[in-house]
């Protein structure tokens, strides 16, 4: 599972990082607000640890930002020294699942990590679509204009992450990052490898053009009023 910890405190961060990763996390820093948005418009994190007074865009504006103009649902812990009951009630009206004030004892935030992720895994969406194409995500069955398609595991997460973010350009680095483990050097060319099986299964459709190359960087998939 993969956590965003935005904090400006590098210290503090560096601790988060260091023990979140003991119990099993992958885990991105960011230690402003700006990058700290940059990152999870980026990747596809399981939660986010987030501060609220932070250097350029603070917690608040970005957690406003995540659920009105992206509609993101990914589960949001608030981090801050102020512990004020306004602050708190402002953190969670614009959208934030859970609050901590400081200073705070790793395990219960490792622990309310855990549960957030647990509530957000229940009632994540069931499906995703793309004009014709319907995949299931929990019989992990893919079809497009009422036909099955018959993905590999690697192809079904690849096409999982393209339609969860139309129009969201990954690197070839970041695809491997996501759907591969450590060992993979960021030369090697298995994405574009995937990239091809994925077409070919979707060409009999129409949707091979879909998924772009965007030279020198990597791919991604059309948003679906974009007919270029």
């Amino acid at each position: 599972m993969k956590i965003l910890v935005v904090e400006d405190n590098k210290k503090l961060a560096e601790n988060i990082k260091k023990y979140l990763e003991l119990e099993g996390f992958i885990v991105d820093l960011a230690y402003d607000g700006n990058e700290g948005l940059d990152l999870a418009l980026s990747y596809n994190y399981d939660c986010i640890i987030l501060d609220i007074i932070l250097p350029g865009m603070s917690g608040i504006e970005i957690c406003r930002f995540l659920r009105d103009e992206e509609k993101s649902q990914v589960p949001i812990l608030m981090l801050t020294a102020l512990g004020s009951v306004e602050n708190r009630v402002e953190g969670l009206n614009v959208g934030a699942d859970d609050y901590m004030p400081k200073p705070f004892d790793l395990r219960e935030l490792v622990a309310r990590v855990r549960a957030l992720i647990r509530r957000n895994q229940v009632v994540r969406q069931e499906t995703l679509k793309y004009g014709d194409l319907v995949m299931n995500l929990q019989t992990r069955e893919v079809s497009c204009k009422g036909e099955p398609l018959n993905l590999s595991s690697k192809e079904f997460s690849l096409l999982e992450l393209f339609m969860r973010n139309p129009g969201v350009v990954f690197s070839r680095e970041q695809i491997l990052d996501k759907l591969w483990e450590s060992g993979f050097e960021p030369r090697s060319n298995i994405v574009d490898v995937y990239v091809l099986y994925l077409r070919k299964k979707l060409k009999p459709f129409g949707y091979d053009e879909k998924i772009e190359t965007v030279h020198n960087i990597g791919y991604r998939l059309k948003k679906e009023d974009d007919k270029t």
